[in-house]
């Protein structure tokens, strides 16, 4: 078992954390980055991080993007299992709360409100900032 905490982080997050890395979505991505913490992910998750990162308004040049991508050989993949609930406020948000549910058991969004608390299940859905402040003991 890897002593490393892994988190499941939003897309949001991450474009946050990428675009100001000063904030609190930034320390996040520094705290991955210097491996403190893991990302838990599936294919679906790294292929929506890869196209959102891909999207010209964000102006991320590709070589960028490539060696930001090269990390998820040092992070946390699993295999999940549909989400019970079908009647989520986005359901594309879905495989996030899977992904959680399968590894961490924590979710960080800048969405809390597509997670309501009765869809959640067994994971703990937090902001960065929340997350920062009562999650991550460093």
């Amino acid at each position: 078992m890897n002593a490393v905490p892994a988190i499941t982080l939003e897309t949001n997050v991450l474009v946050s954390g990428l675009l100001n890395p000063f904030g609190p979505p930034g320390r996040v991505l520094d705290l991955i980055l210097s491996r403190q913490i893991r990302l838990a992910f599936d294919d679906r998750v790294l292929i929506e991080y890869q196209e959102v990162l891909s999207r010209p308004r964000f102006g991320f040049p590709a070589t960028h993007i490539e060696r930001f991508m090269a990390i998820f050989t040092f992070q946390e993949r699993v295999t999940t299992t549909p989400w019970p609930h079908q009647s989520m406020p986005d359901q594309d948000d879905a495989m996030f709360l899977e992904v959680a549910s399968a590894s961490s058991k924590v979710l960080v969004t800048g969405n809390l409100r597509h997670y309501p608390d009765s869809m959640s299940e067994d994971v703990r859905v937090l902001t960065p900032i929340d997350w920062l402040n009562t999650e991550f003991k460093n």
